[in-house]
């Protein structure tokens, strides 16, 4: 009977995808994010959750080197996606973008085409041979994203002529389509009405099939709803981490307590 409860523990235990190990991150002098380590699971919907300006956005954008914008950016400390320092010199950035696709708060689509936003990833990364090869690509990712059945008629359209939902769900689909296996996404529905929020959850949930999805949100009904698991961020320092059941309804640490009942934030 033991072994058959340990063979079932096994099989519920996911992979880890991501690994930091004392990351802080500095702006100049301002000391962003102090000392975080935390394991991200595959297959799986992290949220960070935390106040206004407490680093859960600056972290996110460490695991696809997004700060490395940010001329004023200092990162210190490991991040590793399956076992592989993504700071390494030899990591090329536009690569790793690739393989940790973003999705931003606001809806971004390109001044193109439906079509030519979907495949505008692939063509770059020469994902695609032939004409056909990226007619399946573009298929296959507006599927995933949810949006083909509404857009397979008029993908010669401009991207930006969609509904703020619907935009939303292209730019997912576009970072799809370079085959990512990492989905960033920062506050994706904080532009979008209710029944859009709800079109975005349900696509986020599905998602996880084949991803590791990191969120990071200022609704925790968001983050209760779409994961698994759920950091909490305070001042540049994750708090606490952990089941995103137990972080709601039992956290260990009084911050999150006071976070979560509202007390703080």
């Amino acid at each position: 009977m033991n072994d058959m409860r340990l063979t079932e523990r096994a099989t519920d235990m996911k992979e880890i995808k991501i690994t930091a190990e004392g990351v802080d991150v500095f702006y100049g002098d301002a000391h962003a994010i102090k000392d975080v380590s935390v394991e991200i699971e595959d297959k799986t919907v992290t949220a960070f959750i935390g106040p206004s300006g407490c680093g859960k956005s600056t972290f996110l954008r460490c695991l696809n080197r997004m700060n490395d914008t940010i001329d004023i950016a200092r990162i210190e400390g490991d991040i590793l996606i399956d076992g592989e320092d993504i700071y390494h010199p030899k990591v090329d950035p536009v690569q790793l973008r690739a393989k940790v696709g973003m999705v931003f708060q606001k809806p971004n689509p390109f001044p193109k085409s439906i079509y030519d936003n979907i495949a505008y990833g692939p063509r770059i990364h020469g994902l695609a041979k032939t004409k056909a090869d990226l007619d399946d690509i573009v298929e296959r990712a507006l599927r995933r994203g949810a949006l083909w059945d509404e857009v397979k008629d008029r993908l010669q359209e401009p991207g930006t002529g969609l509904s703020g939902g619907q935009q939303q769900r292209l730019c997912i689909a576009r970072a799809v389509a370079t085959e990512p296996e990492v989905l960033l996404m920062d506050e994706p529905c904080s532009a979008l009405d209710p029944i859009a929020t709800a079109q975005v959850e349900e696509l986020i949930d599905e998602l996880r099939q084949n991803y590791s999805v990191v969120i990071v949100t200022h609704s925790m009904q968001q983050a209760a709803r779409v994961s698994q698991k759920t950091a909490f961020f305070h001042l540049g320092i994750l708090v606490e981490y952990g089941e995103t059941g137990e972080i709601f309804t039992t956290p260990k640490d009084s911050r999150t307590e006071s976070y979560i009942t509202g007390r703080i934030g």
